[in-house]
């Protein structure tokens, strides 16, 4: 089987072309993919809008239908900074399904790869950070009441701490959350997830990987997953410039080689979700999201 790569061509729509969250990369990351072969019709998936009973499980109804009927508070809206529009409605209840999907897919196959997701930020009822829904905690909840999963580990090394699945998964035992981020960074208030690492800012190649091997062992000793989900976050670039470290292209490829080719070594499952990536060459942005996925395929021997 080739390497399961999850996509809906509706993650990306008309958007503010100036905004500073780049809607258009997950189009350009499917277009990257099926350049390098990676995307064809063999192993693309597309995932349906997210059932309601998922989402009310992880965030507030309430909130849902506000944010669906366009009916969120001046207050709120500020706070989820993005335009409304029926094409964000969309492509907001698409993604946590995707994410799903991966999980389910990592499962059967060992390795998924979603070319969205990791939306850490959204909270019960209320959108942060560009995120309205959080994929990662609506994943594990949904993951955590399948047989055969008692114990699911979001290992996120998005720039910015996962503020929001700490919050939504701090009273669910079987999710353990590890973030790895840089302290002088968006959110300023963090919340406490089962494993914190806080970076400096201006933090290198050499000792980033070493926190990352380091976190990971850790990670995985602490919560004997039965599943990761791996949040490979790009914005760690040393030319993001919502970063504030100092990580090379060839370091975030190591990095995503050295997570995968260790979860592969353990025979733990695997769903890759692309997180966070600001720069405002969207093309280049787009290929270093594809990184996760080109390591994926080495280390799992699927192309």
């Amino acid at each position: 089987m080739p390497l399961p790569v999850v996509h809906h061509p509706d993650y990306s729509f008309p958007f503010p072309e100036k905004h500073r969250f780049p809607m258009e990369k997950f189009g350009l990351l499917a277009n990257y993919m099926r350049s390098t072969g990676l995307l064809t019709p063999a192993n693309s998936f597309r995932p349906a809008p997210c059932r309601q009973a998922w989402l009310t499980r992880t965030h507030c109804p309430a909130y849902l239908a506000r944010f669906a009927g366009n009916q969120l508070s001046a207050r709120e809206t500020r706070q989820m900074n993005l335009p409304w529009s029926k094409g964000l409605v969309r492509r907001t209840f698409l993604a946590p399904s995707g994410t799903i999907l991966t999980a389910q897919l990592a499962l059967e196959h060992g390795i998924a790869c979603h070319l969205a997701g990791g939306t850490h930020h959204a909270h019960f009822d209320y959108a942060a950070g560009f995120c309205i829904l959080n994929d990662l905690a609506i994943a594990a909840n949904v993951l955590l009441r399948q047989d055969g999963i008692e114990r699911v580990l979001i290992f996120d090394v998005d720039v910015h701490q996962g503020d929001g699945t700490a919050a939504l998964l701090a009273d669910e035992p079987g999710a353990f959350t590890c973030s790895i981020h840089c302290e002088r960074n968006y959110p300023f208030q963090k919340k406490v997830s089962d494993l914190d690492v806080a970076l400096p800012d201006g933090m290198g190649n050499e000792d980033y990987l070493a926190v990352v091997s380091e976190t990971l062992q850790q990670a995985l000793a602490l919560s004997r997953p039965d599943i990761v989900l791996y949040d490979a976050g790009v914005d760690v670039f040393e030319g993001d410039p919502l970063g504030r470290l100092n990580i090379s292209e060839a370091g975030i490829r190591q990095r995503d080689h050295q997570v995968l080719s260790e979860l592969k070594r353990r025979r733990i499952p695997v769903a890759t979700v692309i997180g966070g990536g600001y720069d405002d060459d969207r093309t280049k942005l787009a290929r270093r999201h594809g990184i996760v996925v080109e390591e994926a395929s080495r280390v799992f021997g699927r192309v």
